[in-house]
């Protein structure tokens, strides 16, 4: 039984036995034993849930592949009240997402409720997910809506890294909306190192306008 290597069963309170797991699941290419994890993470075992998440998503991480046909349950997870199971299945989708965006299109509304809802780390993940999407062309008018409630909404401390991560990728189209989100936003922020850097992404897409 694949619990019997989770960290918890063990009477670890480290996460080694996890990762192992995980390590070892890739190189076996073993699908059974993620579908009996899915299968812990529905279960009633808070232990084993949070265990069994930890695992797929750091499958998810070194090989998108093997938890790729389980979406449509890290998409259910995301409703659960365990917030560990929820920004652990955000993590997942994150993972499938560096190689199977196309796939979390059709899941875009449910994504972001429960960003808004969630812990820093699901809303961190599902903004990581998006700024993947902007970066093809077909997908940026579709995906911006999204991230602009993102940059409205976000918490002060996440702003700057989140202006940071869409600069790049950011499709001039849009850049003057952003620039204008910011800049209004940029009083908000208390720390003089966040405005430091947000001013300094601001800068740069005003820059790209001109170029």
């Amino acid at each position: 039984m694949i619990q019997s290597q989770l960290a918890s069963f063990l009477g670890r309170n480290d996460e080694l036995p996890n990762i192992e797991l995980a390590k070892k699941i890739i190189e076996n290419e073993d699908a059974q034993s993620i579908k009996e994890l899915i299968q812990l993470c529905s279960g009633k075992n808070k232990h084993y849930q949070n265990d069994s998440i930890k695992v797929l998503y750091e499958v998810g991480h070194l090989k998108p592949k093997l938890i790729k046909p389980f979406l449509e349950d890290f998409i259910s997870l995301l409703k659960s009240k365990n917030n560990r199971l929820q920004w652990g299945a955000m993590t997942a989708l994150h993972a499938i997402a560096k190689e199977y965006y196309s796939l979390l299109i059709p899941y875009l509304d449910i994504l972001q409720t429960k960003a808004m809802e969630g812990s820093v780390i699901t809303r961190d993940n599902f903004m990581a997910i998006l700024n993947i999407l902007i970066k093809t062309k077909e997908n940026q008018a579709l995906t911006y809506p999204y991230l602009e409630i993102q940059l409205l909404a976000c918490p002060n401390n996440q702003l700057p890294m989140y202006a940071e991560w869409i600069q790049a990728n950011l499709d001039k189209t849009y850049a003057d909306k952003v620039i204008q989100i910011l800049d209004k936003r940029l009083p908000e922020l208390e720390k003089e190192s966040k405005k430091k850097r947000l001013l300094k992404v601001i800068n740069k897409l005003k820059n790209s306008l001109t170029t």
